[in-house]
């Protein structure tokens, strides 16, 4: 994509993250789009064994109509593929939403699409009433949402009013656990990226830590470590981590630290802001150590660079803490014993897992959460079929009398007992 240099550079001014992760989002925006151009092609249907002999039962697949797509500041380009590819190469039309913070760069990327006939793909600007009048519009057939759970909440309870398909990605409070079998500065140098990234702006961001008391005091010092390696400044200059996306974003995350610090959090790298960067919405990525499971902290989602961790005793009692969520988007495992990541596989309420491969994605498998992390997939054959109806047709070419069930009943399957007249 020969846009792709400014594409990046767009969206790191736009909303802050390092180019780097801006040109990687751009990429992988582009590997949607092919993956999704090469398997519309492969499933239209399927020919079924039929239920009655010499007649043709089979499925097809249906466009919805009319997709709104409302997204997020945080990956509005990849977001923005993972959906409209789909949702296009189901035959769909297509209106977009994007981010107040990240218009600017939508509206650039839009072009990518204009060999496209016109009005497929179309962008509409604005706040939350623009995006309440596509959802409650009568010509527009499904909404795909993702942001904050109560506007999802609002977006699912609208939707199902109107009996209008949807796909809500909301919220996550990902759990990272750290057992005593892991390869201790893999995995957290694994946490640092999984809290980190994107300034922490990542749904599935890995936001509670539950370490085995056997290896926390050696995680926790290489934590520290990776994290206070960790360059934070402009986006376009050579750093690990950007902003936060804005000044709403920076006094909400400031609010949720201070919290933790009255509630006796330990802070142990990070907190706070940078010195020298006291203008825009730069922020330190944070460790918290010691912090009771009960804690705020680890229940609400915290959008931002801060990995609070808590100390567990056995792999039970990861994952009860892990399941006791409201939310279940992702989850993280580290170890390297087989029947941990069989039992985190089998038994952790998430949408994804990663057994010692946090935050990965790959355009052939689904994503999308439990809970109230949303409801539905994209991504992946499931993502396909997200964005389309499901025809059943059945064809008797001969035309041929169905007397195994029509008018009139044989007497011989009349009731065989006595009636009293």
């Amino acid at each position: 994509m020969a846009a792709r240099p400014l594409v990046a550079e767009m969206l790191t001014r736009e909303m802050g993250k390092p180019y780097k992760e801006s040109f990687d989002e751009v990429a992988w925006s582009a590997s949607a789009i092919d993956y999704y151009a090469e398997i519309a092609r492969h499933e239209n249907g399927k020919v079924l064994g039929s239920a009655v002999d010499g007649q043709f039962h089979f499925t097809t697949k249906d466009p919805l109509g009319v997709v709104v797509i409302i997204l997020p500041f945080n990956y509005p380009l990849c977001l923005l593929c993972w959906q409209a590819a789909a949702a296009i190469a189901s035959g769909n039309a297509v209106i977009i939403k994007p981010s107040d913070l990240t218009t600017l760069t939508t509206l650039q990327f839009i072009a990518a699409f204009d060999s496209l006939p016109a009005g497929l793909v179309q962008v509409i600007t604005g706040g939350g009433a623009v995006g309440k009048r596509l959802v409650e519009h009568s010509d527009t057939h499904m909404v795909a949402f993702t942001g904050g759970i109560e506007t999802g909440r609002i977006v699912a309870e609208t939707c199902g009013r109107l009996y209008k398909r949807t796909l809500i990605e909301t919220s996550g409070n990902d759990p990272f656990i750290v057992m005593p079998s892991a390869p201790v500065e893999i995995a957290a140098r694994g946490a640092a990226f999984g809290a980190f990234l994107n300034c922490g702006q990542v749904c599935a961001a890995a936001e509670r830590f539950y370490v085995h008391e056997r290896v926390y005091g050696e995680f926790m010092e290489k934590l520290v470590h990776f994290t206070r390696q960790i360059r934070v400044g402009n986006g376009l200059e050579r750093v690990d981590m950007g902003p936060l996306a804005s000044k709403r974003e920076l006094t909400r995350y400031l609010r949720i630290l201070d919290l933790a610090a009255a509630q006796g959090a330990k802070v142990l790298a990070g907190g706070g802001r940078p010195a020298h960067l006291a203008k825009g919405w730069f922020v330190n990525p944070t460790v918290l150590g010691d912090i009771s499971p009960d804690a705020p902290i680890m229940n609400d989602e915290t959008f931002g660079p801060v990995a609070p961790v808590s100390i567990v005793k056995s792999f039970d009692e990861a994952l009860t803490l892990a399941n006791r969520s409201r939310y279940a988007l992702g989850a993280t495992v580290y170890t390297t014993n087989l029947d941990e990541s069989m039992r985190a596989v089998n038994e952790l309420e998430a949408g994804m897992v990663w057994i010692n491969a946090p935050l990965l994605d790959n355009d052939a498998g689904p994503f999308g959460g439990r809970k109230q992390s949303g409801m539905g997939r994209q991504l992946g054959a499931e993502g396909l079929d997200t964005f389309r109806h499901t025809k059943l047709s059945m064809i008797d070419h001969a035309a041929k009398a169905h007397d195994f069930w029509w008018f009139p009943y044989s007497d011989a399957e009349a009731f065989p007992g006595s009636t009293n007249e």
